[in-house]
């Protein structure tokens, strides 16, 4: 799930930090960095056509080095492309895996997620996503949900998660059956999105 800059804190930058220009170019050249970090990282995570994304993942069955590498792996592409969720299918692999960070206790993996229970309650809010760069759209979602399944070295683990927790994870969760953000949302909203997702023709 793409981050969703609306919730970000404002950072106040007046007064003179006593570095004058030097810490603005400083500051500048971190920025490039980061936005070149997130291009590297977009590159590598699977956009909308690709068939992957409506596949449905497999159960995770081995709890090994090569899942521990992939959790890894993940995390660091959803830091990179400035993220908060990243699904396993988003990256070509048919795992039933995603992690997230919505909030400041760092990242977690949860692997074979299971929804065990749901707030009656919904709400609407705008969801973007690292796969449907460009697009944001209204998504309706529960306020609460309970998901447990398995972290990546095997250990049960339940999360109960409230509203802006638990809109990533079930983000996340859509990606392992093929659903995406332009799925759960209106007819109009569906249709303004694909005008942006449509691949352009590109004659050489």
């Amino acid at each position: 799930m793409a981050h969703d800059h609306d919730h970000e804190h404002e950072h106040d930058h007046g007064g003179d930090d006593g570095h004058g220009h030097d810490g603005d170019r400083a500051h500048d050249r971190e920025a490039v960095e980061a936005e070149a970090r997130r291009q590297l990282a977009l590159a590598q995570i699977r956009q909308y056509g690709d068939p992957v994304l409506r596949l449905k993942a497999n159960e995770v069955t081995a709890f090994d080095d090569d899942l521990r590498r992939l959790v890894e792996r993940m995390t660091a592409l959803m830091h990179d492309a400035q993220g908060v969720g990243l699904a396993a299918t988003q990256v070509g692999v048919l795992r039933r895996l995603f992690v997230f960070e919505p909030d400041e206790d760092g990242p977690r993996a949860l692997v074979n997620p299971v929804l065990v229970e749901q707030a009656d309650e919904t709400a609407s809010d705008s969801e973007g996503c690292l796969s449907l760069q460009g697009v944001r759209v209204p998504v309706e979602r529960p306020v609460r949900a309970v998901l447990e399944g398995k972290d990546e070295n095997g250990g049960d683990v339940r999360l109960e998660l409230g509203e802006y927790a638990a809109r990533v994870a079930l983000h996340e969760l859509d990606h392992l059956d093929g659903v995406l953000i332009i799925d759960r949302t209106d007819d109009e909203h569906r249709k303004e999105a694909l005008g942006v997702l449509r691949p352009r023709v590109v004659l050489g």
